[in-house]
């Protein structure tokens, strides 16, 4: 399969817009309020609304570039909620954030129009979201490897270096270059996808000479 990364991601950008560019009103009621729940409750650098955007439109243009159908409403209902059991409102105790998720969907789901057959399939795929789980269906496998390719590249970076601690405790800016080191260590084989594994290197090659870089320019990191 030849791919283009440059138009994959392009397509991401465009296609990540959608959701805050649409009217609500235009959008199926379980649609606007998922996207409304997402905007207001789940705000975090890392793994926020953005996130989710970006998880969504990559797993979209994923599939389409392996000519893979998708179920859409148990994709976008998958991407913008599978982090919601990361967030302190909703998070339990010594549980797993995308089982407490799943769980916890009906919070958003339950009352709305949404089909009621295509829960357990976003469930299913909400519970195998993370780059360290074996997804199994069309849906659970391309937002995994949206997720995981998300800690990846620019955006893995940034991802990251945003949860440095602005006080000085932990995480410092050190820790979370060994945090993007680690990534690119054990997120890329774990890609599931022939799109997935195809945008691993570039992303990996992005990482490299940001790493490299910032390594001439702090005295290895001695002055980071």
């Amino acid at each position: 399969m030849t791919i283009s990364r440059r138009h994959m991601f392009a397509c991401v950008f465009a296609m990540a817009l959608l959701p805050c560019a649409a009217d609500a009103q235009s959008l199926p009621p379980w649609r606007a309020k998922v996207t409304d729940f997402a905007t207001q409750n789940l705000k975090h650098p890392a793994w926020g609304f953005s996130h989710s955007q970006r998880d969504y439109a990559l797993a979209k243009s994923m599939a389409a570039a392996d000519h893979v159908t998708l179920d859409d409403d148990v994709l976008f209902a998958a991407a913008y909620l599978h982090d919601m059991g990361a967030f302190k409102a909703f998070a339990e105790d010594k549980q797993e954030h995308g089982d407490v998720a799943a769980a916890k969907i009906d919070m958003v789901l339950g009352e709305t129009d949404f089909p009621k057959a295509k829960l357990d399939a976003v469930r299913a795929a909400i519970r195998t979201h993370m780059y360290n789980y074996d997804p199994v269906g069309p849906e659970a496998r391309y937002l995994h490897d949206a997720d995981a390719l998300d800690w990846l590249g620019a955006v893995g970076v940034a991802r990251l270096i945003a949860l440095v601690d602005n006080g000085g405790a932990k995480p410092t800016g050190p820790d979370m270059i060994k945090g993007i080191e680690n990534n690119m260590t054990k997120v890329p084989p774990r890609i599931v996808t022939p799109a997935g594994k195809a945008l691993v290197a570039p992303l990996l090659a992005e990482e490299k000479a940001f790493l490299d870089a910032l390594r001439r320019e702090t005295d290895n990191l001695a002055r980071l």
